[in-house]
C-alpha cells in the first residue's frame, strides 16, 4: 500500500508477477478500510502486515520546518503505521476469531541516531514514535496470537541514494563499520525472518539492518 492517494479501492489494481496489489493512502482512514476489505474478498485471510509508507519530506534545519510538511511526515508514518496495524490486528486476533499473524513496521537507523543538520529531525522523530507504538502492540496483542517488530534499516542503497552526489555517499560510508551500504534485499531477508516460523518466540524487538551503525 502506497502513502499516495489513488481512486478509492474497489478491487485489486495491479496484478504483477502472481502480486495483487490494492492501491489506498495509509493516511485517509476511510480508503484504508475500505482496502482492506477488499483484501478481505479477493485474498482471504490477513496473516501478515509490513508497513513501509514512508514520507520524509525535502531535507533542511528544524528552525525553518512547515507545518504542512511536518503533518504529511506524521500522517503518512505515525498515523498511517497504527491504522495499519489496527485493521491488520482486528483480523488477526485469536480473540476475534482469527488465526493470529505477524506485523512488521519499518523505521530508520536516524530514530535513535539523529541531531546532525538537515537530518531531518521530525521524519527521525516519527520514526522513533514508530518503535514506541510497536512495543507497546507487541505486549497488548501477544495474548491475541500476534507478534510486532521492528526491522530498522540503516544506510540502504536504494534509488533515492543513486540520486545522491557520490561525496554524500562517500560521507555515509565512511559511518558504516562493514564499509559498504546496504542492499535493499538484505532489508527484506530480516522482514521475512521476523514473518516466519522461525522468529516464532520475537515479538517487541527492533532488528537493525546497518551493517554495525
Amino acid at each position: 500500500m502506497s502513502s499516495q492517494p489513488a481512486d478509492p479501492p474497489t478491487g485489486p489494481i495491479v496484478i504483477t508477477g502472481g502480486s495483487r496489489g490494492i492501491g489506498a493512502d495509509v493516511t485517509d482512514e476511510a480508503q484504508l478500510v475500505r482496502a482492506f476489505e477488499v483484501s478481505d474478498r479477493e485474498l482471504g485471510p490477513v496473516a501478515a502486515l509490513i508497513h513501509c509508507a514512508v514520507e520524509a519530506g525535502p531535507p533542511g534545519r528544524f528552525t525553518e520546518l512547515d507545518a504542512g510538511n511536518l503533518e504529511r511526515v506524521v500522517r503518512t508514518n505515525l498515523i498511517g503505521a497504527a491504522l495499519c496495524s489496527r485493521e491488520a490486528a482486528r483480523r488477526m486476533s485469536t480473540q476475534r476469531g482469527g488465526r493470529g499473524g505477524a506485523i512488521v513496521l519499518l523505521s530508520s537507523a536516524v530514530a535513535v541516531r539523529t541531531g546532525a543538520p538537515g537530518t531531518w529531525v521530525h521524519f527521525a522523530a516519527t520514526k522513533a514514535a514508530v518503535e514506541t507504538l510497536s512495543r507497546g502492540l507487541a505486549r497488548e496483542l501477544a495474548a491475541e496470537g500476534i507478534r510486532v517488530n521492528v526491522v530498522r534499516p540503516g544506510m540502504i542503497l536504494t534509488e533515492t541514494r543513486l540520486t545522491q552526489s557520490a561525496e554524500y555517499r562517500a560521507r555515509l560510508l565512511a559511518q558504516v563499520p562493514m564499509g559498504r551500504l546496504g542492499d535493499p534485499g538484505e532489508v527484506a531477508a530480516a522482514v521475512l525472518w521476523l514473518l516466519s516460523p522461525a522468529a516464532s518466540y520475537v515479538t517487541g524487538t527492533e532488528l537493525e539492518v546497518s551493517g554495525g551503525l
